[in-house]
């Protein structure tokens, strides 16, 4: 698929002068952060020295006291408690968090995980009744139920208080909780609006721990946690986010959580962890539970102090892991005969696939592949329960939630963000469904949406790229959405004659600029298709990260190849 690559805006010229002089910090650098909105000496030290001291005050946020007062209260007074939270990464790191840190100040709690297939996503009707008949007083729900109007009130009901504890956009009604923490509510003063769902739970151990005198290394210890939902939900790595990554992959360096410990003696040797290292490997396994047999074995898996224990359930894991990846494959496979058998489908601006016998647990992953090969808003549909629900996916620069909301009354149930949500309608529904959602897509989407765009921060020469280059670049990261890892372009470029194709279509090559010039190592992930050109001395432009790459112990720059095009 062709790609279209856009420069960012050139920085203001005096600001550039100005900070990069501040900074003593070389222009091609100073630039990128400039383009980021660091302007400022100040900024740039906040950006560079996160600091824990730089978090915003947790009573900020709106309903923060009464939630505290709340959990005072019951845990006062001996009530149960429920840490209730969805069956996804963000959900189930969260009620570690907050279930592992309030369970070192009461005894009477417990916590709760919707099964995906019979209860579905967010607060379910099911668990109130379990909750009820098991006596509990006060659910803290955690990443869900911003929209649970009428299961909030069925709660309250049966003597049932909500804490709200949710990072979605809120509706036009406010469930009737004891109290609602989202800083998306457009009364909320937070000053950060993009914390996950495990950072609104971490908010509230912070408040609560700062309102009874315990000492900050009671709510740090669930640092590396918090880094963990932050980097596979997908959330802005920036302002509060920046901080609690930078600590949290510190500290699952060096001293982490003994469930992610001993899902880690699995994976290669880091001198450091990055975001993409929770995104590729972690995230997937903490996943893979609640897609394929019960989320709750993530939850056991990460407040678990018994190191044998945790290996246990590390290994079961594993194991659920590696069933979703075969389904996974399978079901993406059937998706791509489903479209290329359907003649019509090229001329259409979405994609809506439903099969009845899809995995429920994989369809939103089948949806994203589907996006990186036909790139345009996707829905994956499967029967569950005698409806269809399934898992959407957007492109860049389509607001994929307004397209579902415009579609609402064909559905039963929906929600979601900008880039990914979640549907459920009746069977009968999905042919009228597909029909409204493309007229909807078709009817508002931009043409430039339907082309993937790689957005380059800078034109460099290759030999720019130095070892002091590098380092000062490494202090970029935290990488992820709001902070990418920045993306080079370089033009005229040639392989000096050892190019191969390695795994499943990717390009192995040494690269110059100039003749005698030094030669870069490459590696083009799935451009195996431009061997021919390439092997024949052809030069090239490319858009590409710059990497460190370990193989069997050693360490070398390595040029990440994200689109070629060539000259002649």
């Amino acid at each position: 698929m062709s790609k279209r690559w856009i420069p960012k805006p050139e920085p203001d010229n005096q600001t550039l002068e100005h900070l990069s002089a501040g900074i003593n910090l070389n222009k091609t650098l100073t630039g990128i952060l400039v383009q980021r909105g660091i302007d400022t000496f100040d900024q740039a030290k906040q950006f560079f020295r996160p600091q824990y001291e730089d978090l915003h005050d947790p009573f900020l946020m709106k309903g923060m006291k009464t939630a505290v007062d709340r959990i005072k209260t019951a845990i006062s007074n001996q009530e149960k408690i429920l840490v209730y939270g969805d069956y996804d990464v963000d959900g189930t790191t969260s009620v570690a968090t907050v279930f592992g840190f309030f369970k070192d100040y009461t005894s009477q709690i417990d916590y709760y995980i919707p099964d995906r297939y019979t209860e579905g996503y967010g607060i379910s009707f099911m668990s109130i009744d379990w909750a009820s008949n098991n006596g509990f007083k006060l659910i803290i729900a955690l990443d869900c139920g911003i929209k649970s109007i009428d299961k909030v009130k069925y709660a309250n009901d049966r003597g049932i208080d909500f804490i709200i504890c949710d990072h979605h956009l809120p509706g036009e009604e406010i469930p009737a909780a004891v109290a609602v923490l989202n800083p998306k509510q457009s009364d909320c003063a937070y000053p950060f609006k993009e914390l996950s769902g495990c950072g609104i739970g971490f908010k509230l151990i912070q408040a609560y721990a700062a309102a009874h005198q315990i000492a900050f290394s009671a709510i740090e210890k669930y640092i590396d946690l918090v880094a963990v939902s932050i980097s596979a939900d997908l959330v802005p790595i920036l302002d509060e986010n920046r901080i609690l990554v930078h600590y949290g992959l510190k500290k699952l360096k060096h001293n982490p959580n003994n469930g992610l410990k001993a899902l880690l003696e699995t994976y290669a040797e880091r001198p450091d962890y990055q975001v993409s290292d929770v995104v590729f490997f972690i995230g997937p396994r903490i996943n893979a539970a609640g897609r394929i047999a019960d989320a709750k074995d993530s939850v056991r898996l990460m407040i678990s102090d018994n190191t044998d224990e945790a290996r246990k359930i590390a290994n079961l894991v594993n194991q659920h892991n590696t069933e979703r990846r075969s389904f996974d494959l399978s079901i993406t496979e059937q998706a791509f005969e489903m479209i290329e058998k359907d003649a019509a489908f090229h001329e259409r601006k979405s994609t809506v696939l439903f099969h009845r016998e899809w995995h429920k647990g994989v369809i939103g992953i089948v949806a994203s592949r589907l996006i990186e090969k036909y790139y345009r808003p996707t829905i994956v549909l499967t029967e569950s329960n005698g409806m269809a629900t399934g898992s959407a996916r957007s492109v860049d620069g389509f607001d994929l939630y307004n397209a579902i909301e415009a579609c609402s009354d064909l559905l039963e149930q929906y929600g979601g963000h900008t880039h990914a949500a979640g549907l459920t309608l009746k069977i009968d529904n999905v042919p009228a469904f597909s029909q409204k959602f493309e007229t909807v897509v078709s009817a508002s989407i931009k043409e430039r949406s339907l082309t993937p765009e790689i957005e380059y921060d800078a034109e460099i020469p290759l030999r720019a790229i130095t070892p002091k280059f590098f380092s000062v670049l490494k202090q970029f990261s935290p990488f992820g959405p709001g902070n990418m890892n920045p993306v080079f372009m370089s033009k005229n470029v040639w392989d000096v004659g050892d190019v191969m194709i390695v795994g499943n279509n990717h390009l192995k090559m040494s690269l110059t600029q100039e003749e005698g010039g030094r030669i870069f190592k490459a590696i083009a992930f799935g451009l195996g298709e431009h061997y021919d050109k390439v092997s024949q001395g052809i030069s090239f432009d490319i858009c590409y990260t710059i990497e460190e790459n370990h193989f069997n112990g050693h360490v070398n720059l390595q040029i990440n190849i994200k689109d070629i095009t060539f000259r002649n």
